[in-house]
């Protein structure tokens, strides 16, 4: 009797736990599937945001190109259909690396895109469009958090193989892993000089055509090693453009820092280096002029002279009253601004694109990639899209604030 009681309590034993190891592989498995569809559900949210961001041009469409504010949010170019972005409304998206600039002449904060020692893309704060408002805009405030991505398709690097006479720039245009043959490389050569104080530069237009390796060497004669110049090679194939550029120069402290300070007036602010970046120096100027270089329909390029090449200066130094002088650009089509300047330390040149696409510049909007590796589940989703005629791909990354994980 007795043991066929102790027989009975312990199969009632292994019974419950038969049952409690049961339910507890029955729920997780019900975990399991429950973040299964959550995890699907913030993939189809990412590829509908995506479409959202890249399929429509926000309210006012033109806002790209305006000071207001918009209401709707989208990157979509307003004169185009598909996946065409505005290289004008890319150029407000505040970025998410980089210190801002804080100049003291207009007491304003600048978002800060500078690529190299002398690329810049400098943004008033009150005109850049910051992560948390975009958010708001798009209706995932405090669900979703994300960070955009766009990097262009084609690269095309420009290295110096050679300093002077002749000057020998090697160009290489490689697209996804491979390089591009028989590509069409259209480049603008600036040679800068100065006749005193006054700096000048000579232009040089062609196009050329990459070998069987993407590659192809470019030479310029009378270059000496101080001379100062820029170089900016547009590279097409197939309908699909890359952009890349190279600056040498001789003064490393004082150069002209272009800002931007009115998009609808296409109004830039040029500054003595020395004021951005609060050098103990005594008072100095910067020579300077410039030129609007353009990438036409058929991908050469052309220059555009700013103000009729006038020569201008900016003085630095207390109580000057040249701290900064203002430039409009010349035409509401995208470009690249080259300023060429002369300092008593020698002669420089700067680049600013008018349009994100004019230099090929990336952009990387929303919370830093830091932040989206401590998530439970990230989704990603991408787009090839034209920018002004440049191809990136677009490339969002996505996750919910609302996660769950499968518990033991």
């Amino acid at each position: 009797m007795a043991s066929a009681t102790i027989d009975h309590l312990v199969s009632f034993v292994i019974f419950l736990g038969a049952i409690l190891l049961f339910m507890n592989l029955f729920g997780q498995t019900i975990q399991t599937a429950v973040i299964y569809q959550e995890h699907k559900t913030i993939a189809a949210k990412a590829s509908d945001l995506l479409d959202s961001i890249l399929l429509n041009s926000g309210t006012p469409s033109d806002w790209g190109r305006l000071n207001c504010t918009p209401t709707g949010f989208g990157l979509q170019d307003p004169e185009f259909t598909q996946y065409r972005l505005s290289p004008y409304s890319l150029m407000r998206l505040e970025p998410a690396v980089g210190e801002p600039i804080y100049y003291d002449p207009t007491e304003s904060y600048y978002s800060n895109i500078t690529i190299g020692d002398r690329n810049f893309l400098l943004m008033p704060n009150d005109l850049s469009l910051n992560y948390s408002f975009v958010t708001e805009l798009l209706g995932v405030n405090g669900t979703y958090g994300f960070q955009l991505n766009l990097d262009p398709i084609i690269s095309v690097s420009v290295n110096e193989t050679h300093s002077a006479n002749p000057l020998v720039l090697n160009l290489k245009v490689v697209g996804t892993g491979f390089p591009l043959v028989n590509a069409t490389v259209a480049y603008c050569f600036l040679k800068v000089g100065s006749n005193g104080v006054t700096p000048y530069y000579a232009s040089i237009f062609d196009t050329t055509v990459t070998d069987a390796t993407g590659t192809v060497d470019i030479n310029f004669s009378d270059v000496a090693d101080d001379d100062s110049y820029a170089f900016i090679a547009y590279a097409s194939v197939g309908g699909l453009v890359g952009v890349g550029y190279y600056e040498r120069t001789n003064d490393q402290e004082q150069y002209v820092i272009p800002f931007i300070d009115s998009f609808e007036e296409g109004r830039l602010l040029l500054a003595h280096s020395y004021d951005v970046h609060i050098f103990d120096n005594p008072a100095s100027a910067v020579f300077y002029n410039a030129t609007f270089v353009l990438m036409s329909e058929d991908f050469t390029l052309r220059d555009m002279f700013v103000a009729a090449g006038q020569v201008d200066k900016i003085v630095y130094g207390q109580g000057s009253d040249q701290a900064f002088q203002y430039m409009d650009i010349p035409t509401c089509n995208p470009g690249i601004l080259v300023i060429t300047y002369h300092t008593n330390n020698g002669d420089g040149v700067v680049l600013m694109p008018w349009g994100m696409n004019s230099l090929a510049f990336s952009v990387n909007f929303g919370i830093n990639g830091a932040a989206s590796q401590n998530q439970e589940w990230v989704s990603t989703d991408s787009r090839i899209v034209l920018v002004g005629g440049v191809a990136y791909q677009a490339m969002l990354s996505l996750w919910s604030y609302q996660g769950r994980q499968v518990v033991g």
